[in-house]
């Protein structure tokens, strides 16, 4: 189990407008944790693709966006991994 704390963030110019925040290899809570500090950076309505393995991401994900205002717009699996998009509500986080 990986539990260092890297993960990556940067823009993904082939599909619109959209962040990547790649926490591939980190485990819960740190998936949730890094992706509510990428979503205070974007403004309402921004996306947010959190590219994760960690298993418990698909509760946690959907569950930090529902308390917070933020809608899950899909799930994609591809691999080992999981491409959550989010986009950000209205909240503070």
């Amino acid at each position: 189990m990986n539990n260092s704390d890297s993960s990556h963030i940067g823009r993904d110019n082939t599909d619109g407008n959209i962040t990547v925040l790649d926490v591939t290899g980190l485990q819960c809570p740190l998936p949730v944790l890094k992706a509510q500090k990428a979503l205070r950076s974007l403004a309402s309505g921004d996306v947010l693709q959190v590219i994760s393995t960690d298993p418990m991401a698909k509760i946690d994900i959907p569950h930090f966006c529902a308390e917070h205002g933020h809608r899950v717009l899909r799930q994609e699996p591809q691999g080992d991994a999981v491409h959550y998009f989010l986009e950000k509500g209205k909240g503070l986080y």
